[in-house]
């Protein structure tokens, strides 16, 4: 029996970096209170969501990961509660950006970063303007209380990326995030779609799978503003919504799993011993020719 405890949060988001920070410790403490051991805070939790915009000014935003101070802050603060925590920031490598995610474990030790493979580039969300395309490929890692995998926002819409870290051997799927309203059509809202994609990657998987999204409405360039629909979930191993936050609420939510059961179902289920890689050629092609 090897029981973990989950945690999604969710905040909204200031200008104030000292602010945020403390918003998030205070998160990521009452989490540990109601006995979370691996916690997950949103993406780009530092300051407003900047890529509602294409504007040079917040490429000054990024920080090397060597003593990042968001990796620093939490790294102390892993350790002082015995909690695992992926921390989302923003990344200066050379000349290159990354939205990156370093993984801290239970004792503070930092066991290594994953940068955002796939970069959207939209309407409100005009990623590809500060972000390279992640070189890290898909990575999982294991901490204290289980294998996780973690990859950021855009990347959970792709079942390619939750089937690559279980086929690594993940046990657990997390996901910080930032999504909300659309600014093509303001009437659009895809926080339904965007939970049942996930789910479908938690059941098809059988692994839980912990979403966290962040709140509040943030203003853009010419008069634009996105408001983000919090709604962070955790789903259990086939895809059932087991804790849900609601759209505007400052909150943890926490849920408990015994990763021993979940493998003894995930074997007997078979989906991994039944999986035919050899026919799976086209879906490493962009228009699915090509492949045998």
């Amino acid at each position: 029996m090897r029981k973990v405890t989950l945690a999604a949060t969710q905040m909204a988001c200031s200008g104030n970096w000292d602010d945020n920070i403390a918003r998030a410790e205070t998160l990521v403490r009452n989490a540990a209170m109601n006995g979370a051991n691996i916690i997950l805070l949103q993406e780009l939790f530092e300051g407003p969501y900047f890529c509602q915009n294409e504007q040079p000014k917040h490429y000054k935003l990024a920080k090397p990961a060597e003593n990042h101070p968001a990796v620093l802050h939490f790294q102390g603060l892993a350790k002082e509660l015995g909690v695992v925590l992926p921390i989302s920031f923003y990344e200066l490598a050379g000349n290159t950006r990354f939205n990156t995610v370093s993984i801290l474990d239970a004792d503070g030790t930092n066991l290594g970063l994953y940068r955002k493979s796939h970069i959207p580039h939209g309407s409100g969300y005009q990623e590809k303007f500060y972000f390279t395309p992640g070189d890290t490929g898909f990575r999982v890692w294991d901490t204290a209380f289980g294998r996780l995998g973690v990859g950021v926002c855009w990347d959970q819409w792709f079942p390619e990326s939750a089937r690559s870290m279980a086929l690594m051997g993940a046990e657990i799927l997390m996901y910080p995030t930032a999504i909300g309203s659309e600014l093509l059509d303001p009437t659009w809202d895809s926080a339904p779609h965007w939970q049942r994609v996930q789910q479908g990657h938690a059941g098809a998987n059988l692994m839980p799978l912990v979403a966290s999204n962040r709140i509040g409405t943030e203003p853009g360039a010419n008069g634009a503003e996105l408001t983000f629909y919090g709604s962070s979930f955790i789903a259990g191993p086939t895809g059932e919504m087991i804790a849900e936050a609601d759209r505007s609420s400052e909150t943890a939510i926490t849920a408990t799993f015994d990763l021993d059961e979940i493998a003894e179902m995930r074997a007997f289920w078979g989906i991994y011993r039944d999986r035919r890689p050899e026919l799976y050629g086209h879906i490493v092609t962009h228009d699915g020719t090509g492949a045998s």
